[in-house]
């Protein structure tokens, strides 16, 4: 075996402590799977990431353990986000392994034969994410995006309209924002019914859901501030938040491209709030009327 400089161990290591770790994230997800199709996808992943770890470990010579407070973040991922979101986390981990592997001219033999096999395990992933609440991102995407349009713009032009009075706001918020996502809810499932789809009540309850989720944290600076210009410039960065946040997490799940769906929904929501407010000052100045 050839002597190792310093940076070729270094390098080795990390290889080893990657490979490792993903082993144990596979084992942990392919327990967790019911699909049984998926869990052996998963597990046949696992041990060819485990067989690469000893590859390496057959260079360096060292034993290496796994890094666990990793495993734990992955786990947490899982638990939250799902699998598909996980693992399209540690594909871009593996994204950038490869590009280290570039710097190893000495084993390019081995590297290729590594390569070749993550290459697989993408597409073989790539093949098996069928996760059941990205089946309804369609329905999340609908109760998300209409309560965002719709419920900023109220509480922009109610911010206005009752002159500050954030108990007023937060009341009709809530009301209008309630009643509107049992309407979204159940316009999805008429509609869902009427395609002759099985999981209409499943696809209207992620509709109703995403909704009422949404409306309570654009409510909620009303309901703990007295100020309702604060509250106003809150709930709008609350907006473009849940805005990034939601379209990261589907970015990475299904592969999108994240800036153009961001600045798309961003602009409807917070134009939208705009024209409210806008509005909340000309029915103000028009009907002359004061709350």
């Amino acid at each position: 075996m050839a002597t190792l400089s310093k940076d070729e161990l270094k390098k080795i290591k990390g290889f080893q402590k990657g490979e490792i770790t993903e082993y144990y994230v596979y084992q942990f997800i392919a327990k967790k799977e019911k699909d049984e199709k998926n869990k052996e996808i998963l597990l046949t992943i696992a041990k060819d990431e485990l067989r690469h770890y000893h590859i390496w470990e057959e260079i360096s010579g060292i034993e290496i353990k796994p890094n666990k407070f990793l495993i734990f973040i992955y786990k947490v991922l899982t638990f939250i986000f799902g699998y598909t979101f996980t693992l399209r986390i540690m594909e871009r981990g593996e994204d950038s392994a490869q590009e280290a592997y570039g710097q190893l001219d000495s084993y390019q033999d081995i590297i290729e034969k590594i390569t070749k096999e993550e290459e697989e395990h993408e597409m073989k992933l790539l093949d098996m994410l069928d996760e059941e609440r990205l089946n309804y991102v369609g329905s999340m995407v609908l109760g998300l995006n209409d309560a965002l349009v719709e419920l900023s713009g109220t509480l922009a032009g109610l911010t206005l309209a009752f002159q500050g009075n954030t108990e007023l706001i937060s009341l009709s918020g809530l009301i209008t924002g309630i009643a509107a996502s049992l309407s979204m809810a159940a316009s999805e499932y008429l509609s869902a019914k009427s395609d002759n789809k099985e999981d209409a009540f499943k696809s209207s309850l992620y509709t109703g859901g995403a909704y009422i989720v949404t409306v309570i944290l654009l409510v909620l600076p009303y309901l703990l501030l007295d100020n309702a210009f604060v509250a106003l410039t809150i709930m709008l960065g609350s907006v473009v938040f849940i805005i990034f946040f939601f379209n990261l997490y589907i970015s990475i799940a299904k592969n999108l491209n994240f800036k153009k769906r961001f600045f798309q929904m961003a602009a409807i929501s917070l134009g939208v709030a705009a024209l409210s407010f806008v509005i909340g000052i000309g029915i103000e100045n028009i009907l002359g009327v004061s709350i």
